[in-house]
């Protein structure tokens, strides 16, 4: 790349940020705060505002993996490592591992229970060997973590562990200096949560100046990144979940302390929550787990059904339903009320559409929306207009997925058009990705268009990514589904001729090619494809697909090759027969 070329895509890349990202990170590489080492406020009374015993519940949150696998041994993003021989923050491992060392997720995991033990242990040795305001372990978005993990351990009724207290207010002192301005999204969203948390936990006027000071970010971003159909405004269903957890333990605090927070803000929280599991509905296959759009992973967030049972916990006391177990296979939104019929739903503010088709048994989810806010679009991939495909039950056609962050070849890989179920053109990608979290230009897309009739449903949607190419024009996708067993996909592209379709399958789906190109035909968990080609000429070939940090596994995938402009394949499958 020209130096020119380099100075163009920067240009692209920082034109949208806002200037509190800018002048925020120069202020946080210079300012160097010192550690206040005080002793904490008096914790907080279960019960209401006054500290009284009556009300206040606390509910067990959502459970993860467990990561401990013994006193000293870690598990992290497929990789186990003991802390003797590697201590807090070695930097020979990977910086979301260190990072993950220092969230103390397992205090809440499966059956931490039985894990008390090892657990008091590990926030001694922590406190002990990680001195304040240094080293990973202080970074503003570990410890905004760790700080309402700590608590969440607390209020499971487990004693403090010498010197925990004072080291956890230590920590909300230092983090109220660090907040992650430059950052913004989430980063900033959890920083303002652990503000909240310890504020709700502490009492006193040092504690109440926390809490405020949490809720005067929440107040904005709350609107600002839960988007009006329910979805976080960075377009991961990963890190929706995430999201849903956050707003779940706030709930839970202000649950189990009532009338600490203004009713206000209590409602900012649990009236979205309902949107919010309805949009993690949508994007949640049959097996329960999220699309792989934009970064996402399985075992990073907890899955859909640990975050409904959670809800179900806090029930109505948090103004949550739990009887509203919500159905993927109803309508869940529409763009336009009255105009999708059942079986379909539409999430116009995120841009996904989900698609529940009972005669194939099949459901589809769609990308039809842009790749995260313009200002942080740092977990977005040049994804625009793919798609992902389960029938009966299982996943057939998948996104690549997100095995690491990071610089390497392989982020970036895995950030591209090609991993993705959509069109490439001359190569390139639909937007910009470039260094681990960068978007230089980035594709437009147009309003769906969504019709139902007959049992036929059909959503058009386009883009302009590859406007920027000589010859370049708007990528044009029409799925239709009809009411068999089928899916017809048409793809317009320019420049004739150098366009390709890119579809990845999950793994133990068998591939094969007729002889003429024309006819690609794949077996998968009792059922036989057919994906039938017009314009275009199949070919297969390896890849892999990371349905976790730390794990890629082989899988095949076919690229349609344009002839022209336009190219429809139309996928059918029905049952295996007992000889076939």
């Amino acid at each position: 790349m020209t130096p020119l070329a380099k100075a163009l895509r920067l240009w692209h890349t920082v034109r949208y940020l806002k200037p509190v990202q800018v002048y925020g990170r120069v202020r946080f590489r210079l300012a160097r705060p010192a550690p206040d080492l005080r002793p904490a406020p008096a914790r907080r009374a279960m019960g209401g505002a006054s500290g009284g015993a009556t009300g206040g519940v606390w509910a067990e949150p959502a459970r993860r993996e467990p990561s401990l696998v013994s006193a000293t041994q870690m598990r992290f993003l497929g990789e186990e490592r003991d802390l003797d021989a590697h201590g807090w923050d070695d930097p020979a491992l990977a910086k979301l591992w260190r990072y993950n060392q220092h969230y103390f997720d397992d205090l809440a995991a499966v059956d931490a229970a039985a894990r008390t033990a090892w657990h008091r242990e590990l926030i001694a040795r922590w406190i002990d060997e990680c001195p304040p305001g240094r080293g990973t372990a202080w970074e503003p978005y570990p410890t905004s973590l760790r700080i309402v993990n700590w608590i969440k351990w607390l209020h499971a009724g487990n004693e403090p562990v010498p010197a925990m207290l004072n080291s956890l207010a230590a920590q909300v002192r230092f983090l109220g200096k660090r907040l992650e301005w430059h950052l913004l999204g989430n980063h900033l969203f959890v920083n303002a949560k652990a503000l909240v948390f310890a504020g709700i936990f502490f009492e006193g006027d040092e504690a109440d100046g926390w809490r405020e000071a949490g809720w005067r970010i929440l107040r904005d971003e709350i609107p600002e990144q839960i988007l009006d159909d329910g979805g976080q405004f960075e377009r991961s269903p990963m890190y929706h979940a995430l999201a849903v957890e956050d707003m779940l333990d706030l709930a839970n605090a202000m649950r189990a302390h009532p009338g600490v927070c203004a009713g206000d803000d209590e409602r900012r929280v649990t009236d979205r929550l309902a949107s919010m599991r309805r949009f993690l509905a949508g994007v949640c296959h049959p097996d329960g787990e999220v699309a792989f759009f934009n970064d996402s992973a399985q075992g990073v967030a907890p899955t859909r059904d640990e975050l409904e049972e959670y809800a179900a916990r806090l029930g109505p006391a948090a103004r949550i339903d739990p009887a509203a177990r919500l159905d993927t296979a109803a309508r869940l939104d529409t763009a336009a009320p009255g105009s999708v019929g059942a079986g379909v739903a539409v999430f116009p503010t995120s841009g996904f559409i989900r698609i529940d088709h009972p005669a194939g048994d099949a459901v589809a989810i769609l990308d039809v929306g842009p790749v995260g806010p313009d200002y942080l679009p740092g977990h977005a991939h040049a994804d625009t207009l793919s798609f992902e495909l389960s029938v009966a039950g299982h996943r057939v056609l998948v996104n690549s997925g997100t095995s690491q962050y990071g610089l390497g070849p392989e982020r970036l890989r895995q950030r591209g058009t090609a991993a993705h179920n959509t069109v490439v053109v001359d190569g390139q990608d639909s937007s910009e990705v470039w260094g681990g979290f960068r978007v230089a230009r980035r594709a437009r897309v147009t309003v769906p268009v969504i019709q139902t009739a007959g049992g036929r449903t059909t959503v058009e949607c386009s883009h302009d990514g590859y406007r920027r190419l000589p010859g370049g024009g708007p990528h044009v996708r029409t799925w239709s589904f009809t009411g068999d067993r089928a899916l017809e996909v048409r793809d317009r592209a320019a420049p004739a001729g150098k366009a390709e379709s890119h579809w990845h399958f999950a793994p133990g789906c068998e591939l094969a090619v007729s002889a003429d190109g024309r006819l690609l035909t794949a077996t998968h968990r009792g059922f036989a494809f057919q994906f039938k080609a017009e314009g275009a000429e199949w070919r297969v070939g390896r890849s892999t697909y990371s349905p976790r940090f730390g794990l890629s596994v082989p899988n095949q995938k076919a690229v349609a090759r344009f002839s022209g402009a336009e190219s429809i394949v139309r996928i059918e499958w029905s049952p295996c027969t007992s000889s076939s």
